[in-house]
């Protein structure tokens, strides 16, 4: 089960910390660059935790409704490139919105909190992955450039 403060905090964790924002960006391109996001529901996910950098890997774990579950087929994308992909059904718990008293929490002037059912979805990439595309970006970058090196020029009288 997850709490929006839970979230919340992984957020501002974030933010305080450089590397790790610059660790999500990341994993976000490689996510775009494999074009997971064309699969229904893909690009409607939130991150729920993450990223968590291990020695070998970086994991995201990211949330949907529980009616857009995204498809997996996207997942599979991800798989044929070395990454693992898990899905699981879970609640998050949200404070109520406030529409009439019965919507405070006894004694309080906050809302009840509900649990609405959610889909998590946990991608661990490996770092090799992501420095690939890092690196494989930025070679068909420079191969599209026109060559200066014009070689041996012997001047022909």
């Amino acid at each position: 089960m997850h709490d929006v403060l839970d979230i919340i905090k992984n957020v501002q964790s974030l933010y305080a910390v450089g590397p790790t924002l610059g660790a999500l960006k990341d994993f976000e391109r490689v996510i775009d660059e494999l074009d997971v996001y064309v699969f229904q529901n893909w690009e409607d996910g939130e991150l729920l935790s993450g990223p968590v950098d291990s020695r070998h890997f970086v994991t995201c774990s990211f949330m949907w409704p529980a009616d857009k579950m995204p498809d997996p087929a996207g997942g599979k994308r991800l798989l044929d490139k070395g990454c693992k992909v898990s899905y699981k059904k879970d609640e998050l718990l949200k404070p109520r919105e406030i529409k009439s008293p019965e919507d405070y929490r006894p004694g309080t002037t906050k809302g009840k909190i509900d649990a609405h059912d959610i889909w998590v979805v946990e991608i661990k990439m490996p770092k090799n992955l992501i420095g690939n595309m890092k690196h494989g970006k930025d070679e068909i970058e420079t191969q599209g450039e026109p060559s200066t090196d014009l070689g041996n020029t012997d001047e022909i009288s």
